[in-house]
């Protein structure tokens, strides 16, 4: 039989489960920080320099990881963990793959102008939002899964339901990202034009699988 404690902020001031909601806050800002421009971006409107975007997200990105090496410098010894030191781990990198797959995603769009076509623009602009909706819920999920193992809230249930909940919007990113990429392949446009844009699409929907992947292992450690 394996003892689990609710330990965390009995190892020390700080446990390192609030690290995590820190760096997670930093995904939420990066979705903040792209979300209006990107979506000028697309539509070909007037929006604030690209370059700039980008080294803004470039250092959020930056602080992001100084945050994810500050938790892994200092975990408590594996014996007083509340999970399995892998879980905790793997979900710190499946968090961050989130931050690196967005700042991908502008660097692909960034690197040379591209006219997007008008009738694209919309399934662009929803496929985008799909992926901040997926990654807004993975907020409550990482909270209530930290109430749980902390002792704070005894609602298991509402907890996986939070699990589901980014499980579903992750299936609806997929359905975008597939109607997208058959669309642009369609398009009469410059080969480099398609490359570009397919990357860009592949981005998004690689922070949607990210954050799919911080569910199922926020999942695995409230698993009896």
């Amino acid at each position: 039989m394996t003892l689990r404690i609710p330990f965390f902020g009995l190892l020390g001031n700080r446990s390192p489960m609030d690290g995590l909601v820190e760096h997670y806050d930093k995904i939420a800002e990066c979705i903040a920080a792209i979300d209006e421009s990107l979506e000028c971006y697309v539509s070909g409107g007037v929006c604030r320099e690209f370059k700039e975007l980008t080294k803004a997200v470039d250092e959020i990105e930056n602080h992001a990881d100084s945050i994810k090496r500050n938790i892994r410098n200092h975990l408590p010894k594996g014996l007083f963990m509340a999970v399995e030191k892998h879980l905790f781990l793997s979900y710190t990198k499946s968090q961050d793959n989130v931050l690196d797959a967005a700042q991908d995603a502008l660097h692909w769009l960034a690197m040379r102008p591209v006219a997007i076509p008008e009738d694209i623009q919309k399934d662009m602009i929803y496929l985008l939002d799909s992926v901040a909706k997926c990654t807004v819920l993975l907020g409550p999920a990482l909270k209530s899964t930290i109430g749980l193992l902390g002792g704070e809230s005894l609602d298991r249930e509402g907890t996986k339901e939070c699990f589901r909940k980014v499980r579903r919007e992750r299936d609806e990113v997929r359905r975008r990202k597939n109607d997208l990429q058959t669309k642009i392949y369609d398009k009469d446009i410059d080969f480099k034009d398609i490359y570009q844009l397919l990357h860009f699409v592949d981005c998004l929907d690689n922070m949607g699988h990210n954050t799919e992947n911080c569910a199922e292992l926020l999942r695995s450690m409230i698993a009896r």
